[in-house]
């Protein structure tokens, strides 16, 4: 598994629940306490143990925390760029989603996200198919759909259908104001700009 995986889930643990559940997760999954090298590459049974681990360390079964994990994800503005970039609503943002395994392996090239199709059912009504990879990652996926919709402004319920398939039902589009979004990079004052407008 990517190191970035499993950086991403020391992170959710750690900033969500505190330093200590983290350490204590890590020690049961014998991973190391310190964290994961976001470059580097491990094996697969170190980020099923984190998971498990995490599962008995909260008291949730593995699907919940996983999702939580995804959710958790979006928080990340690097990331939810990415995500936003897909389209103005969240239906294009869906009928986007077999695009970014491409976009996310232009920036990490061996990040091994699966391939993911979308086929509208409706209208409002989708399926995300998520290809053969870690089964962990259609859980993250669920959590993602749930945090972008509420990204859009969107009223979607989000259930992991069967080991491959996600249902999307968009009940409204325009449910709440959405997050704010701009395409251009956010700028940052510089300390001249900051001392000239003072």
């Amino acid at each position: 598994m990517h190191g970035l995986v499993n950086r991403s889930l020391q992170t959710f643990l750690r900033d969500t629940y505190g330093t200590a559940l983290w350490v204590s997760v890590a020690e049961a999954a014998a991973a190391p306490v310190s964290g994961f090298e976001a470059m580097l590459s491990y094996d697969d049974a170190v980020t099923d143990r984190l998971i498990e681990a995490a599962e008995v360390a909260l008291g949730k079964p593995r699907d919940a925390v996983l999702e939580d994990l995804g959710m958790f994800l979006v928080s990340f503005e690097p990331l939810r760029r990415l995500l936003r970039f897909s389209g103005v609503d969240y239906v294009a943002f869906l009928l986007s989603l077999d695009e970014l395994p491409d976009r996310a392996r232009l920036a990490v090239a061996d990040i091994g996200l699966p391939d993911l199709s979308v086929d509208a059912e409706g209208p409002a009504e989708f399926v995300l198919t998520v290809g053969p990879g870690h089964p962990g990652f259609r859980p993250v996926f669920a959590g993602i759909l749930r945090a972008m919709a509420d990204d859009f402004g969107a009223f979607a319920l989000v259930d992991l259908v069967d080991e491959a398939s996600i249902r999307i039902d968009l009940l409204e589009a325009r449910f709440a104001e959405g997050r704010a979004f701009d395409l251009a990079a956010p700028q940052r004052k510089t300390a001249t700009a900051a001392g000239g407008a003072a």
